[in-house]
């Protein structure tokens, strides 16, 4: 399918424009909308390849700045240590009411799109994985895929390092896919199994798959890549797209 991705918007926020990169089907229609959250890094090659992936498959991916409010709009940063360091500083340096409503802000805009049908998701991919978990306690998300999703066991997103993603489990009412790597060390073996025990324990309805794979192995870039894993989890996403939202 014939893309689009020329579309970016300062989307208003509570604490300031949130630029936000949109990929859309070049043919006339209304699609599915889906938020994808980045990682740390924001929209880095690899993420914006992604998104025109689920794109081309016939949906409105929207792609937020995630720092929006704390790097200078455009903002992209490397895949190396001081790139990490600097993300992972503003990842708790944000306020987790800002994710939030940062969410709310994004869950209200894309309805609103004429390429837009209202039936609306949300992927996320490290920190992102957390931030579409979040954005799933919104009722209009009827689905979320979450890659090794970081802080959700530890409940350390956000200043403070203190969030609730957890305690409100039982806000999610669509459907979750969950999809860890075994050998990523930020979410450990016990992590997993407190996520996994209690979205037993919420009720909640969602998918479980852990494969060998270190942090990152979506990442098409870099010595963590697996591309056969990359292969075999974009399929399940899709499925839960399709399944949920079309």
């Amino acid at each position: 399918m014939v893309l689009k991705d020329d579309l970016v918007v300062d989307i208003p926020t509570a604490t300031g424009p949130m630029r936000t990169y949109f990929f859309h089907p070049a043919a006339e229609g209304r699609y599915p909308g889906v938020i994808l959250y980045s990682e740390i890094f924001q929209l880095t090659g690899p993420i914006r390849r992604f998104a025109s992936f689920i794109a081309g498959h016939g949906y409105v991916v929207a792609v937020p700045e995630v720092y929006h409010e704390l790097e200078p709009a455009g903002t992209v940063l490397a895949y190396d240590q001081a790139g990490a360091d600097k993300g992972n500083d503003d990842k708790y340096a944000k306020e987790l009411a800002s994710y939030d409503a940062d969410a709310r802000a994004l869950i209200e805009y894309l309805p609103t799109m004429k390429q837009c049908n209202g039936r609306l998701g949300a992927i996320g991919i490290c920190l992102g994985g957390h931030l579409a978990f979040r954005a799933a306690m919104n009722p209009e998300i009827r689905a979320a895929a979450c890659f090794y999703a970081t802080d959700i066991h530890c409940g350390t997103l956000g200043k403070g390092k203190n969030d609730d993603s957890l305690k409100r489990a039982e806000e999610i009412k669509g459907e979750l896919l969950h999809i860890w790597g075994r050998q990523d060390p930020h979410v450990p073996l016990d992590g997993r199994m407190k996520i996994k025990a209690r979205l037993d324990e919420a009720s909640a309805n969602y998918q479980w798959f852990e494969v060998n794979g270190a942090h990152a192995f979506m990442r098409d870039e870099g010595y963590r890549y697996d591309p056969e894993l990359e292969y075999q989890c974009k399929g399940l996403v899709l499925s839960l797209l399709h399944r949920q939202l079309t």
